[in-house]
């Protein structure tokens, strides 16, 4: 991303990606982009036409050969996504004819545009705050109905509102401390110390359920890793297939089968669980098995949630006890379950295991048959609680946002600490100053070319 950002000149790029289809957009934004297509199109006065329109043309070399039949729409500054002319020309999906048009706006003097340029000119031109900007990145790249829902209310301009809240909150409360700066020879104090304080801890507490929230908003987007541990043969990759609804582990009698771990993604009831199947834990009978175990090990370590997943027919209540005990009250989500169900003889030879799992979600299934399947689902979806996500009017999903958050709810802690204190008005008003900085620069009304460059260079290009 270059430094600067020039609006004046008209940048193109194809919009959807390179490979065989029916169709291929390409888009064009800058001061010439209808002047060249009318050029191009040889008689068609685009110029005079309203905007949001089709038209129907071809596009032809210098020379009048026709290089496609196109329909090209014309959005007209400022009625478009970046405040400026926009082109889009709907060809045929060769990536030659692609290439060709492209090559036809070239020769006038149109540069291919850089990842995330026309959402940026979005913003530079103020159709778009900066992370409303983000979330156009967010909403391409969901890929659960919840990831989706929380990047449109993001674009829709859900989440601004709400720093827009805080920072209206907190300026009110810096004005009077600026005002007590005014007149620092005089002494006065225009505002009331208990009362500012109590308005601090209130931005702050609206701030901590915002920085609460990224868990939940980082799970939705990313998908919720979900560990399948236990002993080897318990039917993990069984399970795996199971959920999966296709063959995509090897099942095997032998114990050690899966070395590595698996990794799937599946999508119940709008909400993305990363599923991944590890090696058996039991002590290594080889260094390669060794080396999947603590892989096993690692990925619990990050994960979001744990499936334990027991052999029901073969094991006893005390080897269960053993197994499980590191697993209660770790910082994932636990369900226990006892698989193989289909092969027990006698079903009262659940009950004393089940009295282990008061602390647990406890779920007895047959991978092999998928009976007790369905539950699954639905216990996955509420021990994610992510049923409430709804209620929720921001929720944070972006790290950057996260992180600015912390050093505002940071820096209003030191507010405080100077309004208890005695602290003088100047170190109190610096304070509130880098909270609102912070602030700021999650929707932009503070930036840097840096972070702009950043944020955009990780765009698709033609977006």
């Amino acid at each position: 991303m270059q430094a600067g950002y020039q609006l004046d000149d008209t940048i193109i790029a194809p919009s959807t990606p390179s490979g065989q289809g029916a169709l291929a957009l390409i888009r064009l934004t800058g001061p010439k982009s209808i002047e060249w297509t009318e050029h191009l199109l040889g008689h068609q006065k685009l110029s005079s036409a309203a905007s949001h329109t089709a038209h129907f043309g071809l596009l032809k070399r210098k020379d009048g050969s026709i290089v496609d039949e196109v329909v090209i729409t014309v959005f007209k500054g400022p009625h478009s996504y970046t405040r400026q002319d926009v082109i889009e020309i709907s060809c045929h999906g060769s990536d030659f004819i692609v290439q060709e048009i492209l090559n036809l706006y070239f020769d006038l003097g149109a540069r291919m545009a850089e990842g995330g340029e026309f959402t940026l000119r979005a913003y530079m031109n103020g159709q778009l705050d900066l992370s409303q900007a983000e979330a156009v990145a967010d909403l391409i790249a969901a890929e659960s109905q919840k990831a989706h829902e929380l990047a449109l209310n993001q674009l829709r301009g859900g989440f601004s509102k709400e720093i827009e809240k805080l920072r209206t909150q907190l300026i009110d409360f810096a004005s009077l401390i600026e005002l007590e700066l005014d007149f620092g020879e005089e002494d006065v104090e225009f505002a009331d110390r208990s009362a500012l304080t109590q308005t601090v801890e209130h931005i702050q507490s609206l701030i901590q359920k915002l920085i609460d929230s990224f868990q939940m908003g980082n799970a939705v987007k990313k998908g919720i890793s979900t560990v399948i541990a236990g002993r080897p043969n318990a039917g993990k990759s069984t399970l795996l297939n199971a959920l999966l609804q296709e063959e995509r582990a090897i099942v095997s009698e032998i114990e050690g089968t899966t070395r590595d771990t698996i990794e799937e993604s599946i999508v119940i009831e709008g909400v993305q669980f990363r599923l991944i199947d590890t090696a058996g834990l039991r002590e290594a009978a080889d260094q390669i098995e060794a080396i999947g175990v603590q892989k096993t090990y690692e990925k619990i370590e990050q994960a979001g949630l744990v499936l334990f997943v027991f052999d029901a027919a073969r094991t006893s209540a005390q080897q269960l006890e053993e197994d499980i005990a590191p697993f209660i009250n770790q910082k994932y989500g636990l369900i226990l379950i006892a698989n193989k169900t289909d092969l027990l003889k006698d079903q009262q030879a659940l009950h004393p295991l089940s009295a282990l799992s008061a602390e647990v979600p406890f779920l007895k299934l047959s991978a092999a048959t998928h009976e007790g399947l369905q539950e699954l689902h639905d216990t996955l979806i509420q021990v994610s609680n992510l049923k409430q996500l709804g209620n929720q009017q921001a929720i944070v999903t972006n790290s950057r946002h996260y992180e600015a958050l912390v050093k505002a709810h940071e820096d209003l802690h030191r507010v405080l600490q100077g309004l208890s204190g005695g602290v003088t008005s100047d170190f109190v008003a610096m304070d509130i100053r880098q909270a609102l900085y912070h602030l700021g620069s999650i929707t932009g009304e503070i930036s840097t070319d840096d972070l702009l460059g950043n944020i955009f260079g990780k765009f698709c290009i033609g977006k």
